[in-house]
């Protein structure tokens, strides 16, 4: 393997690990602050959202291994910009920002598209902001430090705190399809 083969798998690893740890740490913080329960099943948001209870809900996490590696492919070209200059991190913030929280291509919730063509109220359209906020937070951190810190500890770290969350992933989906077949 070529050195710029190991860095381009590097960084795929880290970002495919820092997404899914981000991902399940901020939907877990909503999910209690926010009682996403209760609000997904009533209303509007019920027609949209599935239950939490839904086995595939709790597949989520493990599922998020998915859309990092597609992040990881659409970010490989801009590789060197987000880690070696000085305001690269800030810079992937931002970008992820802009391009997956306002300004999706579609009218997702709190997107100016959502805002503008879906006929949710305001509240339905901010609600999931704190969530963004810290994923997008705590992925910019969690890669820095990878980066920052590239010692073995802070690897094996995410690496367990990466196979924990699939594991717990795997058991909820598990333990709501036997709740749903009981």
């Amino acid at each position: 393997m070529t050195s710029q083969n190991k860095e381009n798998f590097k960084f795929a690893w880290r970002v495919v690990a820092a997404h899914v740890i981000a991902y399940f740490i901020a939907g877990i913080f909503a999910m209690q602050v926010f009682n996403y329960a209760e609000l997904f099943s009533s209303g509007t948001m019920s027609l949209v959202m599935r239950p939490t209870t839904d086995p595939i809900v709790a597949l989520g996490p493990f599922l998020q291994i998915i859309r990092g590696l597609i992040m990881a492919l659409v970010l490989l070209p801009f590789r060197k910009v987000f880690t070696e200059e000085k305001s690269g991190f800030l810079k992937l913030g931002l970008l992820i920002f802009g391009l997956s929280v306002l300004s999706t291509f579609s009218a997702a919730f709190g997107s100016v598209d959502g805002f503008i063509y879906t006929r949710l109220s305001f509240m339905e359209h901010i609600v999931g902001y704190p969530e963004a906020f810290l994923w997008i937070f705590l992925f910019i951190a969690i890669l820095w430090i990878l980066y920052r810190f590239e010692r073995k500890p802070v690897s094996i770290i995410v690496l367990v705190l990466f196979v924990l969350i699939v594991l717990m992933s795997f058991a909820g989906y598990l333990f709501a399809l036997q709740t749903m077949q009981l």
